[in-house]
């Protein structure tokens, strides 16, 4: 039997039918997905079939060695992972998830590829890999540099798997609830690396895509939630939520568009449990002009709930106290009002790298004391010194308020870190609070 590999995929030679391949008729042999290599392995070891492996053609390594040091949980999910070398750990933000790669890294002490979702996580994971003393590599759509380490977004693993898949010997996923989506999972799936690791503080997605990730890289092996560390690791928290409420002109305008959209659905028979029932009504919208008014009609009275005066004024009252502040908002025209309105500094989708870094400097040594972003801060990026938070509007997402509170995480002497809720009463977003919570 002999073993190669092709574009993603593992060509195996010989007369045996081995699990997880598939007759190839225009090749002359079996084909299977690079992700079973490791599995087709075994299955020939325990089989007693000699065989040929060239699959893997590693980038040169040299002894890798970090000076990280571990905390006790940080240990245990070590110890976890090495196991089985696969897996998942789920650990809250700011619980340090890097230094437990460092150390993963370090014992594997191969070729290793990790995954991230942005160019700013690119920049902070090869800043924290500076402590092997090696030329770390990058590959982005800025940079094509394949080293020993190299660090790579989702979108140019994706794009580039084929060509990758037999380099490394590890494979690490930052944030990896975003592997099972769409295109994202190809890269776990062509990638031939027997070793992989998953990392995050989101394990579950609300379209139940989390399932695939055992498939892919192998289920959870430790997970430990925020309310273990705190106080010892991470900051002590509590959460508020506060209510305000709709001027009369907002009520008038809110209630006018709920109105046009409640009537369609009830006019079609359609129910709103699950957000699969959201999803045909955006479905109609292609064919029927009233789904379509429907829809536009809920987006105002949403946007109106979301971005109510009422906020405005509460956030004036929240700004007067003395902490490092971040404002949360789902929509980037609340992020340009609230930035105007009290002179703060903003980041958004637009704002360039060199003008993000910036404003964290000067958020840092304390030039600035506020910060106000759409989700752009939602999640991978290290905010240091922040110890409030004020959701000004969200999604109906567990993940996404986990990550908020994430931020203002980090420990500090003598603060307590706040999570501050506006929720305008009355409307649709009581119920997508809630959700959030649960």
């Amino acid at each position: 039997m002999k073993i190669t590999y092709h574009k993603g995929t593992i060509l195996l030679k010989g007369d045996y039918n081995v699990p997880n391949t598939k007759w190839d008729a225009r090749s002359g042999c079996y084909r299977s997905q690079a992700l079973n290599y490791r599995d087709i392995i075994e299955y020939l070891e325990k089989s007693g079939i000699s065989y040929e492996d060239s699959v893997l053609d590693l980038i040169p390594c040299p002894d890798l060695s970090c000076k990280a040091t571990l905390r006790g949980y940080q240990k245990k999910a070590l110890e976890q992972w090495l196991l089985q070398r696969k897996g998942v750990v789920v650990m809250p933000t700011g619980s340090g998830k890097t230094i437990l790669g460092l150390k993963i890294i370090e014992h594997v002490n191969s070729p290793v590829f990790i995954v991230v979702p942005t160019l700013d996580l690119v920049r902070q994971w090869k800043e924290e890999l500076q402590t092997f003393d090696i030329e770390i590599g990058e590959y982005t759509g800025e940079k094509k540099d394949l080293q020993a380490i190299t660090v790579s977004t989702y979108d140019s693993a994706y794009l580039n798997a084929e060509n990758l898949g037999n380099r490394f010997k590890l494979l690490i996923f930052d944030e990896v609830h975003h592997l099972p989506g769409e295109g994202y999972r190809q890269i776990a799936e062509m990638f031939a690396s027997p070793f992989r690791l998953g990392l995050t503080a989101t394990y579950e997605r609300e379209d139940g895509l989390h399932e695939e990730i055992p498939r892919l890289i192998g289920g959870k092996v430790y997970e430990i939630q925020t309310d273990d560390l705190t106080g010892e690791y991470l900051a002590n928290y509590e959460t508020k939520k506060i209510l305000v409420e709709l001027t009369k002109g907002e009520q008038k305008e809110y209630e006018q568009y709920h109105k046009t959209f409640r009537n369609y659905i009830v006019s079609r028979h359609i129910t709103m449990r699950t957000p699969n029932d959201f999803k045909k009504i955006i479905m109609r919208s292609g064919y029927d002009s009233q789904a379509r008014d429907a829809l536009l009609a809920r987006n105002k009275a949403e946007k109106i709930a979301y971005n109510s005066k009422g906020k405005i004024d509460k956030i004036q009252e929240l700004l007067s106290k003395n902490d490092r502040i971040i404002i949360f908002t789902r929509y980037n025209d609340m992020v340009y009002e609230i930035s105007k309105r009290f002179f703060i500094p903003c980041i958004t989708y637009r704002t360039d790298s060199h003008e993000r870094e910036e404003v964290f400097n000067k958020f840092k040594n304390g030039e600035y004391s506020v910060l106000v972003s759409s989700q752009v801060l939602d999640e991978g990026i290290d905010v240091p010194e922040a110890n409030v938070g004020i959701i000004v509007s969200g999604t109906g997402s567990s993940r996404e308020y986990i990550q908020r509170l994430g931020r203002l995480l980090r420990p500090r002497e003598n603060k307590k870190a706040v999570l501050y809720e506006l929720v305008t009463k009355g409307t649709k977003e009581t119920r997508t609070s809630y959700r959030r919570k649960k």
